[in-house]
């Protein structure tokens, strides 16, 4: 057999039912069976990524007035989130136009945020629009996502390839965007984010598949690529992605809490064809190939060592399970305080909002969350030290369900390539 295919010929083979599809991680785990398929055996794999992505907003269209009652919009806010007005004025029509930043944060609560008010959109809950106009007045009205007339994001900076992993050897906690809380001093431990070798990017090193104006599947719904994202580079490649807000499934995409405020994540699913050897061997990579160096969280860009991603996930669980008779039903419920997504309220754990973080499991004081989240060997300043994975900012679950669902789809002939 040639060691060269085409789209067409891959599209054909689907047609007629006879491709082979793997998910990265049934590809993955062939591979580290010992194995692994060959390049005759293998057609398309489908990978997939989870992860707190900043660079999210969305560009929302929606009615909040009779026509002619104001002007136009000067300031929005949806649930207290400033929705920036603009850029159509929509004069006097009674409708605006906003961006969103997934990373916006309440006037009324710094940990809700652009990322949970659209995931509540998503939902279909009641969202509470306060308009000022240009012409001093205050328009308040209620929307759900029916009234959304169009919505659409745009991920400026999504599927990060390359993360640092963070610890703080400093003696006071620090507040950051890449810890859930404030991470405690004296190397108590360690946060991460990154899904490894189901990355699309990992997997395609550099861009032969994965190329501006292919399809991709955005938070449960078609999406497409628009070109490399901001700050994207050969060594640290990411992606500008943009699909149909209101297409998408509220599973995968939501807020996160972090020592800094709300924040947003987003799940990203992409079929890589294996039209050449090239593309092959790349999709060879598993974790333990790949490099994750460890920084201190105050200075950042300062590594202390380098660790891999096999040591992130390899055997740890992706889900708490949560014992109701261990809980005590403290008055002052620290797991509810912290947990990213609110996935835990009073005393009950929503396993669709949970992330697997890991962080209930590693804050409650009576033991009540069983996950084992791992730890990691690593030398710093001359000194062998053992720091505990207290958090997750990727969730490997989601990405796995999102790389299954686009294989089905392509199996369907729903998904063309």
């Amino acid at each position: 057999m040639s060691d060269i295919r085409t789209i067409s010929q891959i599209n054909e083979k689907i047609e007629k039912g006879e491709a082979n599809i793997y998910t990265a991680e049934e590809f993955k785990k062939l591979i580290k069976s010992g194995d692994t398929p060959s390049f005759e055996e293998v057609d398309v794999v489908t990978c997939g990524t989870c992860g707190v992505m900043s660079g999210t907003a969305a560009i929302l269209n929606f009615i909040v007035s009779e026509p002619g009652e104001f002007i136009r919009a000067r300031e929005v806010y949806m649930n207290g989130v400033p929705a920036y007005a603009g850029p159509c004025p929509n004069e006097w029509l009674g409708s605006v136009d906003v961006i969103l930043h997934g990373t916006a944060h309440s006037i009324h609560d710094a940990n809700y945020g652009g990322g949970f008010l659209l995931k509540d959109l998503l939902e279909g809950k009641d969202i509470d629009v306060v308009v000022e106009s240009v012409d001093g007045k205050t328009i308040e009205n209620t929307i759900t996502i029916n009234d959304i007339t169009r919505g659409q994001i745009i991920g400026a900076r999504m599927a990060f390839k390359n993360y640092t992993a963070f610890t703080n050897p400093n003696s006071q906690p620090i507040s950051s965007i890449f810890a859930a809380t404030p991470l405690e001093g004296n190397l108590s431990g360690l946060t991460f984010s990154g899904c490894g070798d189901l990355n699309p990017l990992q997997n395609d090193i550099p861009h032969n598949a994965i190329k501006e104006g292919k399809k991709v599947l955005l938070n449960g719904t078609i999406g497409y690529i628009l070109g490399d994202g901001t700050r994207s580079s050969a060594e640290k490649p990411n992606l500008m992605l943009s699909g149909d807000f209101t297409k998408m499934d509220p599973y995968y995409i939501g807020g996160f809490k972090t020592g800094q405020g709300g924040e947003i994540y987003d799940t990203v699913a992409i079929p890589i064809p294996v039209l050449n050897e090239e593309i092959y061997n790349n999709l060879l990579i598993t974790d333990d190939k790949i490099d994750l160096p460890v920084a201190d969280i105050k200075g950042r860009h300062l590594p202390l060592d380098n660790t891999n991603y096999h040591e992130m996930w390899n055997g740890y669980d992706l889900r708490p399970k949560y014992d109701r008779n261990a809980c005590l039903s403290c008055d002052s419920c620290l797991v509810e305080g912290i947990c990213p997504t609110n996935a835990f309220k009073k005393g009950s754990l929503n396993i669709a909002y949970c992330y697997g973080c890991g962080m209930c499991a590693n804050f409650c004081r009576h033991d009540a969350f069983d996950m084992n989240t791992g730890d990691v060997d690593l030398q710093i300043n001359g000194e062998k030290v053992n720091i505990p994975i207290i958090c997750r900012q990727s969730d490997r679950m989601r990405a796995n369900k999102l790389s299954l669902k686009l294989k089905k789809l392509i199996e369907n002939n729903e998904f063309e390539l």
